[in-house]
């Protein structure tokens, strides 16, 4: 339940325009907080999580089949070749996605962001479908991987909405007490979706010749991407738009003659860019920093296991699946912890882990063993868990309702093309330019050190109000006890949920 702000009498306003000494300080009320709608919450969590679930489990297959789609869409090439082929057409992914994370961001902030998220999915879903039924180089020649190319750039331009929409979709519902663990749950989503086609690609290897896995079997994957998609987006249309959009749009209609309706208009990509960017960089580096190690855990490491390592291609898939269900699972309880002792506390201890174990995670994979393999993927996991579960609740605290979704379309989906997306091609580069297979670990610790510079200067958002939007709680109890100590709150500013307190008259 969403209640419009309530206004003082006409002749107090007119009273206070002539005697400015007289004008009361607006208060909160009762009337002015959101109460979630818990049915329709868990609807939301559902049907983003599902969404995004599907989203990477399409984005993770590729990863872990890397190796076999080099030899199938390039197979007159050395090895070394065939793998930065196709570790350089996931990186040619994300190009496609600052562009889809600006169009779709922009018409998220202005059509809604349930139907901004549900064509992402129609879009990520064909395209995935199409990879799976697309002749190989043997068929159409050059054309095969052409093909290949246009199609990850289709799903790049999708992806650049999902996680900018389902993180914005998801903050808006949230209660500001809980948005921490509501919002991991997206990332809990992301790992799974990434674990579901690790365990999916292991059972086909274990399962199918090396020789049936390269004539027919790796599609098989790709295929089941279009069911899979039906289902989420049949959840994703059982959602309304966030309360916190709603008012946005309404409060924007009735009073469109207001400097500041005005002002929380949606905005431009260029004006956008003027009003926030500092917001924008701070969102921007903490990205690249969080998304480097999480890539290298993801999407890189089915490459290095196999062809650095040397591991067979089942265990090269194989060993990342269990260390990813259990970060996944762990992902809520650091989202949970961030709202007990803050985002930035949290965030902190993400990055300066990733400094800390990214070497010795490397060193034990090295090392050969199978138990040494999976404790250094433990290690890279930790920071992980601490780094990118936070980000989809402190990042669209940067915005205001008005500019959100396009806000975190561009710093995003900028950063993840600039870094996270790359870091898979980076880091086997580095591997053969310099020989040492230490060398992906010193690409994490250099993003790392920007991350703490970023978390030094994030704003703290825990338990707090999203900007440009009301305080929102579980309960009508909570709403009359919030009321009850507005004053001495410290998670509440009321000046900057009204500003017009601190205005010159």
């Amino acid at each position: 339940m969403s209640a419009s702000m309530t206004r003082p009498p006409l002749w107090r306003r007119l009273l206070a325009g002539i005697v400015p000494s007289m004008r009361e300080p607006r208060r909160l009320t009762v009337d002015d907080i959101t109460i979630v709608d818990r049915p329709m919450l868990r609807r939301a969590v559902a049907g983003t999580v599902v969404g995004n679930l599907m989203e990477w489990y399409d984005i993770g297959i590729y990863g872990y089949l890397a190796v076999i789609i080099g030899r199938v869409f390039l197979p007159d090439a050395s090895g070394a070749a065939q793998s930065l082929f196709s570790l350089g057409v996931f990186a040619v992914t994300f190009i496609a996605r600052p562009v889809g994370g600006i169009v779709l961001g922009q018409l998220g902030d202005r059509l809604g962001r349930q139907r901004v998220l549900a064509f992402t999915l129609i879009m990520m879903a064909a395209a995935t479908f199409l990879i799976g039924v697309l002749p190989d180089f043997s068929v159409i020649g050059i054309w095969a991987p052409i093909l290949l190319i246009v199609l990850k750039l289709a799903q790049g331009f999708s992806t650049g909405g999902e996680y900018a929409g389902a993180t914005t979709f998801i903050t808006e519902y949230a209660p500001d007490r809980r948005r921490g663990f509501y919002a991991s749950l997206l990332d809990l989503g992301s790992y799974m979706g990434f674990a579901v086609g690790a365990a999916f690609v292991s059972i086909l290897q274990l399962t199918v010749s090396a020789e049936a896995m390269e004539g027919f079997a790796w599609r098989i994957p790709f295929l089941v991407a279009l069911p899979l998609g039906l289902i989420a987006i049949y959840f994703r249309l059982k959602i309304e738009d966030t309360p916190a959009f709603q008012d946005a749009q309404a409060s924007a209609q009735a009073a469109a003659d207001d400097a500041h309706a005005a002002a929380d208009a949606p905005k431009g990509v260029v004006a956008l860019v003027r009003a926030y960017w500092r917001e924008l960089l701070t969102a921007f580096v903490l990205v690249a920093a969080a998304n480097t190690v999480g890539y290298a855990l993801t999407s890189y490491m089915p490459t290095y296991l196999t062809g650095t390592l040397g591991y067979d291609e089942v265990h090269g898939t194989l060993l990342t699946l269990p260390v990813l269900v259990a970060m996944a699972l762990c992902i809520p309880l650091t989202g949970a912890l961030s709202d007990r002792i803050g985002r930035r506390r949290v965030l902190f201890i993400g990055s300066i882990s990733a400094i800390v174990l990214a070497v010795p995670a490397f060193l034990f994979m090295m090392h050969g063993e199978i138990w040494s393999t999976l404790l250094g993927l433990v290690l890279l996991a930790f920071p992980v868990t601490f780094y990118v579960a936070n980000l989809a609740s402190s990042l669209p605290a940067l915005f205001p309702t008005s500019s959100r979704y396009g806000g975190m379309g561009i710093s995003y989906n900028l950063a993840v093309a600039l870094f996270a997306g790359t870091a898979p091609f980076v880091m086997e580069a580095l591997v053969q330019l310099t020989g040492s297979p230490l060398a992906p670990a010193f690409y994490v610790i250099a993003t790392s050190i920007a991350g703490v510079i970023a978390v030094a200067v994030l704003k703290e958002s825990a338990r707090r109000p999203l900007p440009g939007a009301m305080p929102s709680v579980q309960t009508e109890e909570e709403a009359v006890a919030l009321v009850e100590t507005q004053e001495e709150n410290p998670d509440l500013d009321l000046d900057e949920l009204f500003p017009e307190r601190t205005e010159t008259p």
